[in-house]
C-alpha cells in the first residue's frame, strides 16, 4: 500500500468511510486485476497531490466480500466517491490521471 492512501476493510468501512466528513475515494480492486494494478499508482499519486481535498481508501475485494456487494460493485476496479458518508459518484475501470483528478475538483469544489 502507498503512503498516501489507506487501506480500509469490511470491519473499518463504517468509521474510514460512512463517518467520514469531506470526500473520501474508495478503490475497489484486488490483487490479480490487471487494471486494478495499473490504476494503484495513479491513485497514489492523485491522493498525494489532492491530499487535505480528498481521502484515497482502497479496499481488496477478495478479502472484504461484503461492502462491495452492498455498493452493486460488479467489477473491478471500481471507484465509489463518497462525500460526507454517503455516495455520490461510480466510475467502473482505470481512468487517466487527469480525467481522475478532473472528477473529484468537480466534487471538492461543490
Amino acid at each position: 500500500m502507498g503512503e498516501n492512501s489507506k487501506q480500509i476493510s469490511d470491519a473499518s468501512f463504517e468509521t474510514d468511510v460512512e463517518k467520514t466528513s469531506g470526500l473520501v475515494l474508495v478503490d475497489f480492486w484486488a490483487e490479480w486485476c490487471g487494471p486494478c494494478r495499473a490504476l494503484g499508482p495513479t491513485l497514489e499519486e492523485v491522493a498525494g497531490e489532492m491530499a487535505g481535498k480528498v481521502v484515497v481508501a482502497k479496499m481488496n475485494v477478495d478479502q472484504n466480500p461484503g461492502t462491495p456487494g452492498k455498493f452493486g460493485v460488479r467489477s473491478i476496479p471500481t471507484l465509489v466517491l463518497f462525500k460526507d458518508g454517503k455516495p455520490v459518484e461510480t466510475k467502473v475501470g482505470a481512468l487517466p490521471k487527469q480525467a481522475l483528478i478532473a472528477w473529484l475538483e468537480q466534487h471538492a469544489a461543490a
